[in-house]
């Protein structure tokens, strides 16, 4: 029976864990999703000549954009792992990894996948994915840019989006054809692709989503580096923040590929911070003093409904970039601080993100630590 139309009800996102795996134990469906976009974008060149008005071809040049942006509540650290970030599992432990490790080098990308069920039926828990679903698969994707936002009166949520090579959709999801290309010549890199069961996400160990309520900023670090007070009981009051991980790439390309042979990872990176509170006391400050300043530690930590420790993002060898301060009649002054670092190495402990997790539940292979 024909669709009438396509809502969330019926959808689920997948990653794998390389684009060239195909068993269901290396792909691991995104939990508390909340929404999966994707495009692509071919660009032709026109080929005219004397004597004709109109283009006799439109040829390719350049292998076809594809892009994949998808969003999702922020819970234990178990969503991270799966696309392959470097997570501390467990409370507390000590940073052993940069958090965007496992994407800070070559590989053939992942494959995300988002599958369509039938109308009217919730896809989570009906069972293993059959003829009647569909499934659209991104191949070779690329992590180009990690954001979570975190702020008063919404949930934390997390924003990825990630550039890809190819497109593929498949009439029975019980049958997937891999979506990935050999990146060394262009060709199909095959293979039959098993997705797991959809479920409703128990790996999160009860955790739906977390609150803005349980959210702690921790900026000791930076006391005395800013005109606003940061610190103590008497500290501004922070209303949002903000963490951005870019990770531009750029495509090498050579004669005799139609498609970029690799896609690597621009350096320096530069993880970026952006707070935002409302002012209530001003510490002693003098810019001039300030020029010589070292590097400091930002810290922001999320509890679970019961207390503990779910989520901890650190942000090491980090400094001031910026702080905006705004006031106006009939509202309250208010300041934006930035505050950014440079990723050092994949085992540099000493600058970066740095992020743990209480989640315990997770496939080997995926959690992002190179050898």
């Amino acid at each position: 029976m024909a669709r009438n139309r396509v809502i969330y009800q019926s959808e689920a996102l997948y990653v794998g864990q390389d684009a060239s795996l195909l068993a269901a134990a290396n792909h691991n469906q995104i939990e508390r999703t909340q929404s999966a976009n994707f495009s692509y974008t071919i660009n032709r060149q026109d080929i005219n000549q004397f004597g004709e008005l109109a283009r006799i071809d439109s040829l390719i040049l350049d292998p076809p954009t594809v892009s994949t942006d998808f969003s999702y509540y922020l819970t234990d650290g178990f969503n991270e792992q799966a696309l392959g970030f470097f997570v501390n599992t467990g409370e507390g432990g000590v940073n052993t990894a940069q958090f965007a490790s496992g994407h800070l080098v070559g590989s053939s990308g992942r494959n995300v996948f988002i599958v369509v069920g039938p109308e009217g039926k919730d896809l989570n828990g009906a069972g293993a994915i059959g003829s009647d679903d569909k499934t659209i698969g991104i191949g070779n994707c690329y992590l180009s840019d990690y954001s979570v936002d975190l702020s008063v009166g919404s949930i934390p949520t997390v924003s990825v989006t990630m550039e890809g090579a190819n497109v593929r959709a498949d009439a029975a999801g019980a049958a997937i054809d891999n979506p990935a290309v050999n990146q060394e010549d262009g060709t199909a890199m095959g293979g039959t692709i098993t997705l797991p069961n959809p479920t409703t996400g128990t790996s999160t160990a009860g955790i739906t989503a977390l609150r803005p309520g349980d959210v702690t900023v921790s900026l000791t670090d930076f006391d005395g580096n800013t005109v606003a007070d940061l610190v103590g009981s008497d500290g501004a009051h922070v209303q949002s923040v903000s963490i951005n991980v870019p990770l531009s790439r750029s495509p090498l390309q050579r004669l005799g590929s139609r498609f970029p042979f690799a896609r690597e990872v621009d350096f320096p990176v530069e993880v970026s911070m952006s707070v935002n509170a409302l002012v209530n006391e001003v510490a002693a400050y003098q810019l001039a003093d300030k020029l010589q300043q070292g590097f400091a530690a930002a810290v922001v930590t999320l509890k679970d409904e019961d207390g503990a420790k779910a989520v901890e993002y650190t942000l090491s060898g980090a400094k001031v970039d910026s702080e905006s301060f705004s006031s106006s009649i009939g509202s309250n002054q208010t300041v934006d601080l930035t505050i950014s670092a440079q990723v050092g190495g994949i085992n540099d402990v000493s600058a970066g993100l740095f992020m743990s997790g209480a989640n315990r539940v997770h496939r080997a292979g995926f959690n992002g630590r190179p050898a």
